[in-house]
């Protein structure tokens, strides 16, 4: 016999994107809870609303299963005396399962006698069982906390009721003053409350209470319904599935309206009438059929279609405050010249132990010269480039980014265009900001490529200068995300980047710069260099990682802490496809072998052939120093190859050559010609860590 168990914690309203993450978790750690209790279940239906997080468990076991065991005590030497009395050890095991030393029998395990007790252990009822789950609920952890009334309990919002039916019985718990039971509530202002009789009576008689529970449900019904609005007006509606898993959480009986607004509006930059309705207000937007906006959106209300007229009358007056406003700023803006709102960037800090924005826009400029020159930037690109670096941040000041500051980049492309700079500027502008999430979308153009990138490197460098360094968890000005996001713009482009040499230059350029413009910075660029370049090979670790490469290749190409960035990623995906193949164990172990002998020997002498002393010593020799002619400076698919024709001649002088040889001479001769082509085998990182089978 199975049992239907209902679970409901509520609550007041709780913010949108709280909802999905909380029921998802609640099911993780309920599912955690019954298997740690040995109860068996079938399905696990979610429900979530602002209001409620429930679970209903299907076929949820009567009972734990009955186990029975045998548990091991001492050795039978120790558990009786000579007289085969029972000691104080075999008294006190068996008292502590419970038993009697009557209940001991012996068995033998080689060759020694041991003390055993044989246990059936009864199962418990679920019933019993079930109260524990008040430690799950009040074990759900949450971004934001609050306590309320006089209890020192946090939660993510205040606790009202309870609900715990194991079919039509109660499972009795508390939480503070709530106790649980089968009463639930129904809609804020349509419903009533409602007393359930059983589990399976939860979904429906919430529903008849103008509440639906299910989240796919709910989302689908307001799907349906903007649809055919916009099929009525002949409007085009982009769904955006964030904000419809926002809207989703936010009712518990959705109504899905039209409004308008007035058509002057529509003069305003799109980014912005997006903004003001979908980030400030949750509507959707409308497109006619030729894909222009209209001066119309949807909202989704919490309740149905009484006075739904009021409704669309108030959302309306809310979004026309909000638009003019905008039109406002929009305006005034439009007042200033790029180069006075350069100017005011004077006055905004970056940080205060660091600069000024207008300081970081100048260092970013210098950054970005040197790196349009070793990326092999056109005149004309690096003429864009350094136009719009000289003006990138200035729509940090603009009203309009004051207001809606999610529109910093985009409002400064659109300012940029009006202003008559060239489409390459200005799109640099928009895109310098990219990635603005760890997968998010990378910039499309090379000079907005170049100006992310150096925008955040001068951010990495000018905080480790000043020892703002991310530790643990703790990364208050997103360092990890910046450095991860220039890695998958190296990784993109495939270009060169070695910051062990970049900083040196970097900061002697910056240097130079400032004694020119009679200026000095105070920032300690030479601080943390290494700690620098560490944090940035991690960040290639994470994306080799997150491309599923093999653990002990990520371990082997990012080794070397002064590497190329470029050529880690190139070294990890050049030693990955021939792992499959097998002929990779050989040759992992001759290059392998190179570098375990070499690593623990250094020389400074120049190979000498009349040392030689077997025919493999010159052949090596020689493929090593042909080989060197070609190698490129990283790692390439014919560097790869090349080592892999070298594997056989080094076997081939192992066999017939002693490196550590008892004549010194002869001994550094070996180590020097194998510390040539351990310099090579190195390009592609420390392969004596890969794992061959």
């Amino acid at each position: 016999m199975t049992h239907d168990y209902l679970i409901e914690i509520g609550l007041e309203d709780m913010p949108a994107h709280v909802v999905t993450p909380s029921i998802n978790q609640f099911h993780d750690k309920t599912v955690a809870f019954l298997k740690a209790n040995h109860l068996e279940h079938g399905q696990i239906d979610r429900y979530a609303t602002p209001r409620r997080l429930a679970l209903l468990v299907h076929d949820l076991a009567a009972k734990q299963a009955d186990v029975e065991t045998d548990v091991k005590g001492p050795a039978k030497k120790i558990a009786q005396d000579a007289d085969g009395n029972w000691t104080k050890a075999a008294i006190g095991f068996s008292r502590s399962q419970g038993m009697t030393p009557d209940d001991i029998v012996f068995k033998t395990i080689k060759g020694v006698d041991y003390v055993y007790l044989h246990k059936a252990i009864k199962g418990k009822e679920a019933a019993e069982i079930l109260p524990g789950m008040l430690d799950v609920i009040k074990g759900l952890t949450f971004p934001t906390r609050m306590k309320w009334g006089a209890y020192d309990f946090e939660y993510i919002r205040p606790i009202h009721w309870l609900v715990s039916l194991l079919d039509d019985t109660v499972v009795p718990m508390k939480l503070l003053d709530v106790e649980a039971g089968r009463v639930t509530q129904g809609h804020r202002f349509l419903g009533k409350p409602v007393t359930l009789p059983n589990a399976d009576a939860y979904v429906a008689a919430l529903k008849d209470q103008f509440v639906i529970v299910e989240p796919a449900a709910r989302k689908q019904l307001i799907r349906e319904q903007i649809e055919q609005i916009a099929t009525d007006h002949q409007w085009q509606i982009e769904l955006d599935s964030d904000l419809l898993e926002e809207v989703n959480n936010l009712v518990e009986w959705p109504t899905a309206f039209a409004g308008t607004f007035d058509p002057k509006y529509l003069a305003i930059p799109e980014a912005v009438l997006i903004t003001s309705m979908k980030d400030n207000q949750r509507y959707f937007y409308a497109r006619d059929q030729a894909g222009k906006m209209v001066n119309a959106f949807i909202g989704v209300r919490n309740g149905n279609h009484d006075h739904l007229n009021n409704v669309i009358a108030g959302n309306e007056k809310v979004l026309t405050a909000r638009l003019e406003d905008a039109a406002f700023f929009y305006a005034e803006d439009q007042k200033r010249s790029i180069a006075e709102d350069v100017e005011r960037l004077k006055a905004v800090s970056f940080h205060d132990k660091i600069s000024s924005m207008y300081d970081k826009m100048a260092r970013t400029k210098v950054i970005a010269a040197l790196l349009a020159d070793q990326f092999g930037l056109t005149a004309d690109e690096k003429a864009d480039l350094d136009r719009a670096a000289s003006i990138y941040k200035f729509d940090l000041v603009t009203s309009m980014v004051g207001e809606f500051p999610e529109l910093q980049g985009i409002m400064g492309e659109h300012y940029a265009q009006l202003a008559g700079e060239k489409p390459a500027v200005a799109q640099a502008i928009a895109e310098h900001y990219a990635p603005i999430a760890a997968d998010g979308a990378l910039p499309q153009s090379l000079v907005g490529t170049v100006l992310a990138i150096a925008d955040k490197l001068d951010s990495l460098m000018s905080f480790f200068a000043v020892d703002l360094i991310p530790s643990g968890s703790n990364d208050p000005y997103a360092l990890r995300r910046q450095a991860y996001g220039i890695v998958r713009m190296i990784a993109e482009h495939d270009w060169p980047f070695a910051l062990a040499s970049l900083q040196p230059t970097i900061a002697k350029a910056l240097a130079e710069a400032l004694a020119e413009a009679d200026q000095t910075n105070g920032l300690d660029f030479a601080a943390h260099q290494q700690e620098l370049n560490d944090f940035m090979i991690d960040r290639a670790k994470q994306l080799l990682q997150g491309q599923k490469i093999r653990h002990d290749i990520v371990d082997a190409v990012t080794v070397r802490s002064d590497a190329d960035i470029a050529g880690i990623l190139d070294a990890a995906k050049l030693l990955t496809q021939p792992a499959a193949y097998s002929d990779f164990k050989p040759v992992m172990g001759a290059l392998g072998r190179v570098l375990r002998i070499t690593g623990k020997q250094t020389v400074t002498t120049a190979v000498d052939p009349t040392k030689f002393e077997n025919p493999t010593e010159g052949q090596l020799h020689d493929a090593v120093t042909t080989t060197a002619k070609t190698f490129a400076a990283e790692p390439t698919e014919a560097d790869y190859q090349a080592l892999k024709a070298l594997a056989k001649p080094i076997d081939a002088y192992f066999d017939a050559t002693m490196v550590m040889a008892d004549d010194k001479a002869v001994r550094e001769n070996r180590l020097a010609t194998l510390q040539q082509l351990a310099q090579l085998i190195r390009q592609f990182g420390d392969v004596s860590q890969v794992i061959v089978k």
